[in-house]
């Protein structure tokens, strides 16, 4: 046996044909599949994401949600959509797949593990996997809709605006960054050792070409899917204006978009109460419903 044969004998199955962790059931039918494996980066760790199926009782195949979350690109967790939900019981994800979602929160490389178009090559690989394992899962991904907030709002938008094949049917995007380009306290373009930076490998203004490729205010275009962004005005970290001229170079393309901006909300909606952001989520949920 050569090593290249023992290699490939010892190896762990590729992800689009690995047996699925086991799920486990919660209330209402619902399954949640932890760390299932959709891509493999030579030199890099796994990637994974978990998976929430919506019970029996829901139509199949089911639409989808991919979420993205945030941590300015360099931290965070796939099952995290913010500190108010992390309380919520049960938590938000459950509640999609509940409204009748399969849900997919993706792991993606972070900024100190590989610079961008990484992190978006990733969430494409993830719509990839589920559409090779779809038959499977029961989900249809000409129905998905990217949904992230803050770091993960950004590369949900960038998805939504780049990914012709299949396209996405919807966006919800929380507070994300649109535009790598201006300057807009705290952020400073010049700098290096921004979020912003580390993201793109060199401060944005001396790699002018790759930060317009990720700022999505650059990509809007006529055939982009429907968006529904919502963000806080009182936002110091991502300002209000992020999102603003989003809807703005979204409508000025002539594609649909929904804009809330939310009084008295800083970044992750400090500064709301629960009941404040639980109807912010319903809102969001509603609008993917209606998107797919």
């Amino acid at each position: 046996m050569t090593p290249g044969e023992l290699l490939g004998l010892i190896a762990a199955p590729h992800p689009d044909v690995a047996p699925l962790p086991p799920a486990a059931e919660r209330a209402a039918g619902v399954r949640v599949l932890r760390g299932v494996p959709y891509g493999v980066v030579e030199g890099g760790r796994p990637l994974e994401l978990d998976l929430w199926l919506p019970g029996p009782e829901a139509q199949l195949p089911a639409p989808l949600v991919l979420f993205a979350h945030g941590g300015a690109w360099r931290r965070g967790r796939r099952d995290d959509m913010g500190v108010h939900t992390r309380p919520w019981e049960p938590g938000p994800f459950e509640r999609l797949a509940a409204a009748g979602f399969a849900v997919a929160c993706v792991d993606y490389r972070l900024s100190g593990e590989a610079t961008f178009p990484a992190p978006l090559d990733d969430l494409r690989a993830a719509l990839r996997w589920l559409g090779v394992r779809a038959d499977e899962l029961g989900i249809d991904p000409l129905r998905t809709v990217a949904w992230g907030e803050s770091a993960g709002g950004h590369l949900a938008s960038l998805l939504a605006l780049t990914h012709p094949d299949p396209p996405l049917a919807g966006a919800v995007i929380w507070y994300g960054p649109a535009d790598l380009e201006t300057a807009r306290p705290p952020f400073d373009p010049a700098g290096a050792a921004t979020p912003e930076a580390l993201l793109l490998g060199a401060a944005p203004a001396t790699v002018p070409e790759l930060a317009a490729a990720a700022s999505p205010v650059r990509q809007a275009h006529a055939d982009a899917p429907p968006f529904l962004i919502v963000h806080g005005e009182d936002d110091v970290l991502v300002p209000c204006g992020h999102g603003e001229e989003l809807a703005a170079a979204l409508r000025a393309a002539g594609s649909p978009v929904e804009l809330r901006t939310v009084p008295g909300a800083n970044h992750g909606w400090v500064g709301l109460d629960e009941e404040e952001v639980a109807g912010l989520f319903t809102t969001s949920l509603e609008f993917a419903l209606k998107a797919c």
